[in-house]
């Protein structure tokens, strides 16, 4: 398993489940990216800055091509997407590489 400080990748659903069940007492954010996608290429190393600066906070990475089921199941419709996960709820989305709206909503939801 990955320290605090990095993004955490989800190859299998048993690691997926893994991750959300050991994670739900704080804020989750899943990546939901793929490897053709030049947006989540962007976005990558911002995400891991993040991760960096927001220890307190579980960073998933999950490639919808991989894990076609759980992209499905959190109704992931374009990449990359971004949701935030509190207690197995989602509390916020966003699509697309934003970067400053990744970083506010981040902050506004691990306070």
């Amino acid at each position: 398993m990955a320290e605090e400080g990095q993004v955490i990748a989800c190859h299998n659903v048993d690691v997926w489940k893994a991750q959300l069940e050991k994670g739900k007492e704080k804020l989750i954010v899943v990546d939901f990216t793929a490897s053709w996608c030049p947006p989540c290429k962007f976005i990558a190393p911002i995400f891991a800055e993040l991760a960096k600066k927001f220890t307190n906070v579980t960073f998933l990475k999950v490639d919808v091509d991989e894990l076609k089921s759980v992209a499905a199941d959190c109704q992931v419709e374009a990449m990359p997407t971004f949701i935030f996960m509190k207690d197995g709820k989602t509390v916020d989305k966003i699509v697309g590489a934003d970067k400053d709206g990744l970083q506010a909503m981040v902050a506004k939801h691990s306070a």
